[in-house]
């Protein structure tokens, strides 16, 4: 169990979860030519999640002290797995992400695509060992990488089919899944800035320089406060100009999306304490969660009950 937890499973379970349904509840509902099969694709799913766990591994290696201050129950490099093995066990799931990412590349005889799986190992590497410590841009780090997940099925799955005879149709499932990266991102920056208030502490004693830090957690929290608005205000604008004909996901979209959002509105003026922004922060997880499970409405709407 404590490898499970060194690699975060959940985080990564979600991550796989994200691209299955894109896959199954989006995609394949499009009557399009894609370019990987399913087992192919899923040795996509296996890269992306490799390294992504190798960026988890990294980053708790490097954190040990600001985690046995900010989350002392939770750290595992340096008590229940030494720091030579985890670093062993990063070297394995990147190394092995990489090279699933060769193979792919290659399949779809795009070898210089192999970028694509080089520059989020490399960035997950600098985020943890530099970039985290300096304000606003490990939050950004972070978001894209989440977003890069997305993106990265139009790469592989879209790209290498157009040709001009389907290309306005590729064009258009591009266009969604750029748009559901979008969200993803803002979503994920918030939440970001959340994790740094509810860690200030261990945070301030490294010596780190986080929004919370700078700014205080007064002024963050009314930031965070004012950026909440952002996700709401775009998803109203999707739902009223692109879905509101897809009665099932409109309502879905209300009830599971911007219902949870609004809450969190609300309750971030008035946070304070760690547990405060401990319970916001898993909102906007829970937030992230429905966004995943949106995709398959959407599509299943727009293919079987579309007005």
């Amino acid at each position: 169990m404590k490898y499970l937890n060194l690699i975060r499973y959940k985080n990564l379970l979600m991550i796989a979860l994200m691209q299955l349904i894109i896959l199954y509840g989006f995609l394949k509902l499009q009557d399009i030519g894609l370019a990987l099969t399913i087992w192919q694709y899923i040795l996509l799913v296996v890269s992306t999640v490799c390294i992504a766990a190798g960026g988890y591994i990294i980053n708790d290696i490097f954190d040990q002290n600001t985690d046995n201050i900010n989350k002392p129950n939770d750290v595992i490099v340096g008590k229940s797995v030494s720091e030579g093995r985890a670093y062993n066990i990063y070297v394995g799931f990147t190394l092995v992400g990489v090279c699933i990412g060769f193979y792919l590349s290659n399949l779809v005889l795009r070898p210089n695509f192999l970028l694509f799986f080089i520059l989020p190992a490399a960035l997950l590497y600098v985020y943890a060992t530099s970039l985290k410590q300096m304000m606003v841009i490990g939050n950004i780090i972070v978001s894209v990488m989440l977003s890069f997940s997305i993106l990265i099925i139009a790469i592989f799955m879209i790209l290498p089919a157009i040709d001009e005879v389907n290309k306005p149709q590729m064009q258009t499932v591009i266009s969604v899944l750029s748009d559901f990266a979008i969200i993803a991102f803002i979503l994920n920056f918030i939440r970001e800035i959340v994790k740094d208030l509810e860690d200030v502490k261990g945070d301030y004693n490294q010596g780190m320089q986080t929004l919370p830090i700078v700014f205080g957690i007064s002024r963050t929290t009314k930031l965070v406060f004012g950026l909440s608005f952002i996700p709401v205000i775009c998803i109203l604008y999707y739902i009223y100009n692109y879905i509101f004909h897809l009665t099932y996901a409109t309502i879905y979209l209300l009830g599971f999306i911007i219902g949870p959002l609004l809450y969190f509105t609300i309750k971030i003026w008035s946070a304070k304490s760690k547990i405060d922004f401990h319970h916001l922060s898993n909102v906007l997880k829970l937030v992230v969660f429905f966004g995943i499970i949106s995709i398959a409405v959407i599509g299943l709407n727009m293919k079987y009950y579309a007005a």
